[in-house]
């Protein structure tokens, strides 16, 4: 469920991710490593954002810092209103579980199990009742395309296959947020975008989407681009209206 902030502009969609003034340094004993410096960011339903920069600019620090996967060093963190920087972890694990699914690169599927299972099984460790979540399972990976795929296992899949699996994974719990970290990157430059044009669905259906990327061939989708650098922001930026199509067929 979202839970709307009464400060956002519902014009602009509501805000489903908000870091304010957010910090995070690495300590080994006497090294420090200032990973993310002072961001400020907001991510909100009806938008597809990819959040770019080189290497080691800190992405993906920001990524997991969003989803509370890493607690900032100094700042705030609200995910769909609560303020999870301030929870304890138990509890901001179940604000995550609640309204974050994520997309990684390498998929992240157990491969001695089925796609089919692949799916259930995350929602069986959540709570879900077994009978229930591989209906759930069955209809998350019919919205993928892949109803005649339940029964193969991740090394009988393509990547873009495997991919879809992840996808239909993080969509099984009904997330307002998905997460994604270099989603296309040992992908072909077709199925890539085939993966993306599937998550900028998910901006249709009034989902937020922020995925971390180095691929250019996905500003075509983006409704805003953030880059960082040196840990710091040094773009936001409306690339488009939400109200203008965006897909393969624009190519």
């Amino acid at each position: 469920m979202i839970v709307q902030d009464p400060q956002a502009d519902t014009r602009a969609g509501l805000v489903l991710a908000r870091a304010r003034g957010v910090s995070k340094t690495f300590r080994s004993g006497a090294i420090e490593a200032t990973v993310l410096r002072d961001v400020t960011i907001e991510v909100r339903t009806g938008e597809l954002a990819l959040l770019m920069g080189p290497s080691g600019s800190g992405k993906t620090t920001l990524l997991c810092v969003l989803s509370g996967l890493l607690r900032p060093t100094a700042g705030e963190v609200e995910l769909c209103g609560v303020p999870i920087s301030r929870l304890p972890d138990s509890a901001a694990s179940e604000v995550r579980r609640r309204s974050v699914g994520f997309v990684f690169q390498t998929y992240n599927l157990f491969p001695a199990l089925s796609a089919l299972d692949n799916v259930a099984e995350v929602l069986a460790l959540k709570g879900m009742p077994r009978a229930q979540s591989r209906s759930v399972a069955r209809g998350s990976l019919a919205h993928v395309g892949l109803s005649n795929r339940l029964q193969h296992r991740p090394g009988e899949l393509s990547g873009g296959e495997r991919q879809r699996v992840a996808i239909a994974r993080a969509l099984a719990g009904n997330p307002s947020l998905i997460l994604g970290d270099e989603p296309t990157a040992a992908l072909d430059r077709h199925t890539g975008l085939e993966v993306v044009e599937l998550l900028k669905r998910q901006v249709n259906d009034g989902r937020g989407v922020l995925l971390v990327t180095h691929d250019l061939r996905l500003l075509q989708f983006a409704d805003r681009v953030i880059e960082i650098d040196d840990g710091q922001i040094v773009r936001d930026e409306v690339v488009r209206d939400v109200t203008t199509p965006a897909g393969i067929g624009a190519l």
